[in-house]
């Protein structure tokens, strides 16, 4: 009988994780028992997706603000320095501000506008417009920016980040000065010791203040790159992808877990003689249209996966052979040829038109994204999803 449904994406729930917990096999187990519950039967090429946040808690990988503060003036001095292009939350970003005030005498707060990285708004284009500020040249200080715009609170949130983030600077010690610009090397006429907050961009940022001759340049992925007292770290990325643990500490992005996916996709193989693909992942790849913020506040999609997962889609757009290849055929003679075109296709379609308007994107971004709005980031109680039929196509 033909199949009647194609990609399906589970929530699977799971026991609370703690730290030192066997997670593949709490997973495993996890999975299995759905699959009974539910009645359903794994299949091969199925993915298991882990969030993030139950394998850095597994690790046990914490750090606190005062460790925070002991790496950046180990590293920045201690002295003045330079934060620069923080994205605006306090869940990502706040936690990691207290300790970064803490490891230094002051803080010149440099912020984007009209808004951070990720989309979270300062003030409005259309405000910008209105008082004739041109952001990619214009450098407003604190006064200028208040005597043009006043108290702007997030959409969301509700908060005024500019008296938030200053008041968490203040709290912890720290002299503070806020500067709005949108030129990374502005920093400089402040302090020649700078950090450099933004995520997808900091290479680009790290190379401009570099050639424009600071002394210290350091992104988030070279704080708590080893371990500070005996707490959590992260080799790779630092504090970019942690988040608010408690008041005092932050859970970090997860450290090498590639063992646990490829440890889950021999369990399952052993247990069922499918074989899965497996990948942990953190936020998904994708824009909201109301408030305009980016989600992908990770350094990445997915810090690990097991190999089937590498590459991106190869696909054929059906209603562009529809309405052009096969405009003249209707019916089963249409469901045929179509079908034919698929079993047929190349392996490598860049550049053929019947795979416009596919999405060219890495099949981790893409099935990321869809757990990550499976398992949501609340109460739902699914830190695994389970999808299945992702690789299937019209002719399955």
């Amino acid at each position: 009988m033909e199949r009647k449904v194609g990609t399906v994406s589970r929530g699977v729930r799971c026991p609370i994780i703690r730290e030192n917990d066997d997670l593949a096999k709490i997973v495993v187990d996890s999975v299995l028992d759905a699959a009974q519950c539910e009645g359903f039967e794994l299949r091969d090429r199925d993915v298991i997706s882990i969030t993030e946040s139950i394998v850095a808690r597994s690790q046990g990988n914490y750090a606190s603000i005062d460790a925070i503060a002991a790496d950046v003036k180990a590293k920045l001095g201690g002295e003045t320095i330079g934060v620069i292009f923080p994205i605006l939350s306090r869940n990502r970003f706040a936690i990691c501000l207290k300790g970064i005030a803490k490891g230094a005498k002051k803080v010149v707060l440099m912020l984007s506008y009209p808004s951070d990285e990720v989309g979270n708004e300062l003030v409005s284009l259309d405000k910008l417009d209105e008082a004739g500020v041109n952001p990619y040249s214009d450098v407003l200080s604190l006064e200028k920016y208040r005597e043009l715009f006043g108290e702007n609170k997030h959409e969301f949130t509700g908060i005024d980040y500019v008296d938030y983030y200053s008041n968490i600077i203040k709290e912890a010690g720290a002299e503070v000065e806020v500067v709005f610009a949108n030129q990374a090397k502005t920093i400089l006429n402040y302090t020649d010791c700078v950090l450099t907050c933004d995520i997808h961009t900091r290479a680009r940022t790290k190379r401009i203040l570099k050639a424009a001759g600071a002394k210290v340049v350091c992104g988030l992925d070279d704080i708590i790159t080893s371990s500070v007292n005996g707490e959590g770290y992260n080799e790779k990325y630092g504090l970019l992808g942690s988040n608010k643990s408690t008041e005092d500490k932050v859970k970090l992005f997860p450290r090498e877990c590639k063992d646990l996916v490829l440890d889950i996709q021999k369990s399952i193989l052993d247990k069922t003689g499918k074989h899965v693909e497996v990948m942990v992942y953190g936020d998904g790849a994708f824009k909201d249209p109301q408030g305009k913020i980016w989600e992908l506040a990770d350094p990445c999609v997915s810090p690990a996966f097991t190999d089937g997962l590498i590459g991106t889609p190869n696909e054929l757009k059906l209603k562009y052979l529809a309405d052009n290849d096969y405009k003249d055929l209707s019916g089963e003679a249409l469901k045929e040829a179509i079908s034919k075109s698929i079993r047929e296709k190349d392996n490598n379609l860049v550049g053929n038109m019947a795979s416009q308007g596919t999405t060219p994107r890495q099949l981790t971004d893409l099935i990321g994204s869809l757990c990550d709005l499976t398992s949501g980031s609340g109460d739902k109680g699914t830190p695994v999803v389970l999808v299945q039929g992702y690789f299937d196509n019209y002719t399955n």
